[in-house]
């Protein structure tokens, strides 16, 4: 299922982080497409390249991986069955890396992949949510239940595929601006954004960027990814012209 997910096809190029004992690798690899994978265990490298001769390897952590030299050029595909404890770190960091990565399918915590694919107005949209939404387009792929592990957690987990934008949708604004925009707003999520993006900008910025574009009165979680980066655009070009000033 995460193969279809990936639309992997004898002309995919394709990198697997943390491949444990080679059950997704193998099926990458039989679909004739090149494969390469991304594995931080040392005795595990080892039994890969026992296991699976013909599966390149390269030892590391995926958050300090050197992607430039283990995936040159643009257009592959990332499969992972990621570890729960830094999923979020990992996918964010495989976001930023359009054209060289133009689709992810990564597994996470059920709870976390909602969070994900959520929609404004509703409990679980997040930054997380609106992070996600701004490089790529997102798909709820399908649900796990712990039996099909070993041994079994304690959660269900879920697939997301990701297919990423060649430019991310962030108001023409750096990434970084709107994430920092992005996760002010969420950081007091029940409070109106006038005063939750005061406490990381100007109060007298932030209310005049929110009254020219989505008004004062609004809360995190009820704007769009559009209005988002709107404001965002909005508060970079007064803090511009403040600083300029």
């Amino acid at each position: 299922q995460i193969v279809a997910l990936g639309r992997v096809a004898p002309d995919s190029r394709v990198v697997e982080i943390g491949p444990g004992l080679g059950a997704l690798s193998r099926t990458l690899m039989q679909t004739g497409a090149q494969v390469k994978a991304v594995e931080l265990d040392r005795d595990l490298v080892a039994f890969l390249r026992e296991e699976l001769p013909g599966l390149e390897l390269h030892q590391g952590d995926a958050l300090k991986a050197d992607w430039e030299a283990i995936c040159p050029g643009e257009g592959w595909t990332v499969c992972a069955n990621l570890p729960y404890n830094v999923a979020t770190p990992i996918v964010l960091s495989l976001l930023g890396q359009s054209p060289r990565f133009s689709s992810l399918v990564l597994m996470f915590q059920d709870e976390v992949a909602k969070r994900i694919v959520a929609e404004p107005r509703t409990r679980t949209y997040g930054s997380l949510s609106v992070f996600a939404q701004a490089h790529a387009r997102v798909q709820y792929g399908f649900r796990i239940a712990p039996g099909a592990f070993y041994p079994a957690p304690k959660v269900h987990s879920a697939v997301v595929r990701f297919d990423l934008y060649d430019e991310p949708l962030t108001g023409g604004v750096p990434p970084k601006f709107f994430e920092r925009v992005v996760r002010a707003g969420f950081m007091q999520r029940r409070k109106r954004l006038s005063n939750a993006l005061s406490a990381q900008f100007d109060k007298a910025i932030a209310g005049a960027a929110l009254e020219e574009t989505v008004g004062a009165g609004r809360r995190a979680e009820e704007l769009t990814l559009e209005e988002w980066g709107v404001l965002a655009g909005a508060l970079n070009a007064r803090i511009n012209l403040d600083e300029s000033d």
